[in-house]
């Protein structure tokens, strides 16, 4: 049994993307890990992604780009207000404006940048450049 689903499915992209795979399969698929692939998705990081339902939780096959340098997830889930941002892009990200953070909201899981302009503040979910 995984403990945490998000961190085995963004460290199972990262070492397919290291090794230059065109396609993952993830397992198993959850409502959160699907949002984020969104999010990564419609930022040009991944490629698009299929459940396959099987029974047993089922599974994505996403189809990889060669975009990401790096990502992963933020342990342990910080809370954060929107003023606290800039502290942690300057933490998880390697400059101003390059790459994702992934922010569970009220609203939703969005981006750090969304959050602000939404004045709202969240977890911390992950991280994606």
């Amino acid at each position: 049994m995984l403990n945490d689903p998000l961190a085995a499915a963004l460290t199972k992209i990262s070492n397919a993307e290291r090794v230059g795979k065109r396609e993952v399969v993830l397992k198993p698929a959850s409502k959160m890990i699907k949002k984020v692939l969104t999010l990564m998705n419609e930022h040009n990081y991944l490629g698009q992604f299929d459940e396959v339902i099987d029974g047993t939780g089922g599974k994505l096959k996403v189809n990889l780009l060669g975009n990401i340098n790096k990502c992963g997830v933020i342990k342990p889930r910080f809370s954060t207000q929107k003023k606290e941002f800039e502290k942690w892009e300057k933490r998880y990200l390697p400059a101003k404006d390059f790459g994702i953070i992934l922010v569970s909201t009220p609203q939703g899981i969005v981006t750090h940048n969304q959050a602000k302009k939404m004045n709202t503040g969240g977890k911390l979910l992950a991280y994606c450049y």
